[in-house]
């Protein structure tokens, strides 16, 4: 076993880099909080609506042609900065870069060629397929830039990562309104492609200080970097299941009901996936890496996984309290009086995010030891399942139906994720994970139910009591889990001296 202050020592590396990403995501919730009340002031439901449909269709030829570069790459980067290995690490770093320009222009060309196709099956109105031509650069930037931040995931940049979170929360602010308020829908094209070449930007300028840009397209390149590829198409193909199944949910509502109905199912999906998922940042930038460094070592990868599931579930669990408690006052915030039909959607979707935080961790182990059919087999499961799910349930109980299906999904989903690898990885789940899921989610499926039984002050002031009983037992575990609180306290007293 682990001397204490070891294991005090990995809580404390994944509750200071877990907060300080996820304190970023909070910034950008406060960003987004100004840039989503104007959007939704000066577009409206449809405007939110037309936006969401040009994203998942970025998303999904990006997903389909990117091949997985900026996620398979982490793997091998890791595992050569772990070692200290500083010559494999700068070919990899070459192997990785010359792949994702390869797949840049790739992604831009089909793009293009796939633009009537996009416009006959995303729109039953109009003529959009200029707009997905002057959208296919987009593709491209989205391919680079994923690349160069899989680099400084790798090298365990997160403070740079931290920064440029930062400046691209002020560029999406700066270049969005103007352009919305000037133009109307018609500002939605040229600002999703001015924000992805600024981000693009911002990410190269922090990347090339570690790594000079260089290139090489010689075969024994490629080649090296042909095992990670194949872990890559796997995760395009799980990429394409995934943004296929969200593509088709967005379709079959703009064309059953209305693209005011996408927008509602949109901003659902933004709160719980985006606003209430900030933790969950983490994962990627930090986690993952740790992972994939001790992938072949079983006992470490349990712990590793294990630890990750227990700061997660503690740190989100107030927040999705706080959440279900407090949309009727944050949607009208977030967006305006015309959204608020949406509240008891998002209500039942944070339910989710529980089964997130625990299904998340386990699945990267597929990643982490590079088995690209057990990732392929798990994520098509769940799209298989989300789809048919939302569309039933949708047209049994309407809206509110999409929550339930979301929410089913997504606990047997996270059911299926950890029977799979307990049997396939020896993952086992400590006594410590069950007691906290045990204790948490009860408080969750209560805030929840209060929300159908109550309203006036007795809904506000039993909410807020159960915000604080999440947050006392968050902070106790914490606590006794970490030494923050002591360098925390020891600071305080030193100034007071």
């Amino acid at each position: 076993m682990k001397p204490i202050k070891e294991q005090r020592s990995s809580y404390d590396h994944i509750l200071k880099y877990t907060g300080l990403l996820g304190g970023i995501q909070g910034l950008g919730i406060a960003v987004s909080l100004v840039r989503n009340k104007l959007v939704a002031v000066l577009l409206g439901p449809e405007g939110m609506g037309l936006i969401s449909l040009f994203n998942s269709t970025i998303k999904l030829i990006s997903d389909s042609t990117n091949l997985g570069i900026s996620v398979s790459s982490v793997r091998n980067l890791s595992e050569a900065y772990e070692k200290g290995d500083e010559d494999k690490l700068r070919r990899q770093v070459l192997v990785a870069r010359s792949w994702g320009l390869l797949t840049a222009l790739a992604g831009v060309l089909i793009f293009m060629l796939a633009g009537p196709l996009l416009n006959k099956g995303t729109f039953s109105w109009g003529d959009h397929t200029m707009h997905y031509i002057l959208l296919s650069p987009v593709v491209g930037m989205m391919a680079i830039t994923g690349v160069e931040m899989a680099i400084l995931k790798s090298t365990g940049k997160l403070g740079s990562l931290a920064m440029i979170s930062i400046y691209n929360m002020i560029a999406s602010l700066v270049i969005s309104i103007p352009l919305f308020y000037l133009y109307g829908m018609s500002g939605i094209v040229p600002s999703i492609v001015l924000f992805t070449f600024v981000q693009m930007i911002t990410t190269l300028a922090y990347s090339y200080r570690l790594f000079p840009l260089k290139f090489s397209f010689r075969r024994d390149i490629l080649g090296e970097g042909l095992g990670m590829v194949w872990l890559g198409i796997a995760f395009v193909a799980a990429g394409i299941f995934g943004s296929g199944a969200d593509f088709i949910i967005r379709s079959y509502l703009n064309n059953v009901a209305s693209l005011e109905m996408v927008g509602f199912y949109n901003t659902g999906y933004m709160i719980t996936m985006v606003y209430g998922g900030m933790v969950f940042t983490a994962m990627e930038s930090d986690f993952f890496p740790r992972l994939s460094a001790v992938n072949s070592d079983v006992t470490a990868c349990n712990q590793t996984v294990n630890r990750q599931i227990e700061v997660s579930l503690l740190l989100v669990s107030p927040m999705l309290v706080a959440l279900i408690v407090g949309l009727p006052i944050l949607i009208p915030l977030l967006f305006s009086g015309r959204f608020l039909p949406v509240v008891p959607l998002v209500q039942l979707m944070v339910l989710a995010l529980y089964f997130r935080a625990v299904k998340l961790p386990i699945s990267y182990l597929t990643l982490a030891k590079g088995d690209s059919r057990s990732f392929l087999l798990l994520e098509a499961v769940y799209s298989i399942m989300i789809v048919p799910a939302v569309i039933v349930a949708f047209n049994t109980w309407g809206l509110i139906g999409t929550g339930v299906a979301i929410v089913g999904a997504g606990l047997l989903d996270a059911v299926i994720i950890f029977v799979y690898c307990s049997l396939r990885y020896r993952y086992r789940v400590t006594r410590e994970v069950v007691s906290y899921l045990l204790a948490q989610i009860p408080i969750g499926i209560v805030a929840y139910i209060m929300t159908l039984l109550l309203d006036g002050i007795a809904y506000w002031l039993v909410g807020v009591l159960l915000t604080m009983v999440s947050t006392v037992f968050t902070f106790i575990i914490l606590k006794q889990k970490t030494s923050l609180w002591n360098k925390l306290t020891q600071r305080f007293h030193q100034k007071k001296e």
